[in-house]
């Protein structure tokens, strides 16, 4: 069996560093705001080129919160992209925000700046660009449009560890950026976890309060806040992680290469790297008009595949409120009906990338 993704490779890899890392904290016996969760932050910072990084409990978290933090109040509105995973809008949701969706880019499968400007509205209070599967936004458009409405860009990097726009780390584009620290993630923790990333000190200043009861100085609380903290163990398993993050990047990008290489010649649609992008390869996501079939015979052969995803946003029994029928936004419906990811990790053999190429081309040498 190819499962879609395998972490335990990895850990053997650097299992020694974890448990020192690991050992480390149950030695203090500090669990929370330590020196680990301190140096992570200070570290991933640094890693993107921005000048804070505020450690939370999840990337659900981390995009209310940098809402909450760049100004977002109730019925407000955060535009987003139809084509995501519902976190993304569970985020805005939780901020008191209503969602605004606008459809995908054809090319890119993010959001279409084409249609961003006919969305923004008196009450658009954010922008919440969404680097899907390991690849940018085109941002420059975004920022334009954006910039010229005075309303703040809260980027979603939760699956955009590395994912560069024209030669700058994503996470650095906006007023803030939240990021996810999911175990499957290209930098994921062992449990929950996830961060906002900002270069502005008073959005840094609020997240700070935000994500620990409102707490300005211990047990004198300025807002409302959260419980939303990213403990110890979990920073200290990332700092670990981090200092291997372009490397694992490095690979999961040969092995796209690899895949390109073997599936070019079929009739599917492989991912596309635009001229001013990085692409990180956090998913390896091809869309095929026999995607049901093509799954299925994946499945039989013992190699495992995901949707990312099924369902549009619009269509989802939860935003139904959203009031938005089928056909709302085509670019993303199409998508949900083509998309199939396969295996990507950093660490998947030639052999099973092989394995994998075969079966796709067999399944279409044999007309299925």
């Amino acid at each position: 069996m190819i499962p879609i993704v395998e972490l335990n490779s990895q850990f053997r890899a650097i299992e020694r560093e974890v448990r020192d890392a690991i050992d480390d904290v149950l030695t203090t016996g500090r669990y929370i705001f330590g020196k680990h969760c301190a140096g992570f932050e200070e570290e991933f910072a640094a890693y993107l080129g921005a000048e804070y990084a505020v450690g939370v409990a999840s990337g659900t978290d981390a995009i209310q919160l940098a809402l909450l933090a760049v100004g977002v109040r109730p019925g407000d509105e955060v535009i987003t992209v139809a084509n995501t995973c519902v976190p993304t809008l569970a985020g805005i949701s939780a901020s008191g925000a209503t969602p605004v969706l606008i459809d995908a880019s054809p090319t890119t499968l993010t959001l279409d700046p084409d249609q961003l400007e006919t969305a923004v509205t008196g009450r658009t209070k954010a922008i919440v660009p969404v680097h899907l599967y390991g690849h940018p936004c085109d941002m420059d458009p975004i920022i334009e449009i954006a910039s010229g409405h005075g309303v703040p860009i809260v980027e979603d990097c939760a699956q955009a560890h590395g994912t560069a726009y024209r030669g700058r780390r994503c996470g650095t584009f906006g007023a803030a950026a939240a990021f996810s620290f999911y175990p499957s993630k290209n930098l994921g923790a062992y449990g929950d976890g996830g961060a906002v990333v900002t270069n502005d000190a008073g959005i840094d200043t609020e997240l700070r309060m935000l994500r620990n009861y409102g707490e300005e100085t211990r047990y004198h609380h300025s807002v409302k806040g959260f419980n939303s903290r990213l403990d110890e163990i979990q920073a200290a398993i990332l700092r670990v992680k981090l200092a291997h993050l372009d490397e694992w990047n490095d690979a999961r990008r040969e092995r796209a290469e690899r895949y390109a290489s073997l599936l070019a010649p079929l009739p599917i649609r492989l991912p596309l790297e635009a001229e001013w992008a990085h692409h990180i390869y956090h998913l390896y996501v091809i869309r095929s008009k026999q995607r049901d079939a093509l799954q299925a015979f994946l499945k039989d052969r013992g190699i495992g595949t995901l949707l990312h995803y099924p369902v549009p946003i619009h269509l989802q029994a939860a935003y139904e409120d959203l009031e938005l029928a089928e056909g709302a936004f085509p670019v993303s419906e199409a998508a949900c009906n083509q998309v199939l990811s396969l295996p990507m990790w950093p660490e998947l053999t030639e052999e099973g990338i092989e394995r994998v190429a075969a079966a796709v081309t067999e399944f279409h040498e044999r007309g299925l």
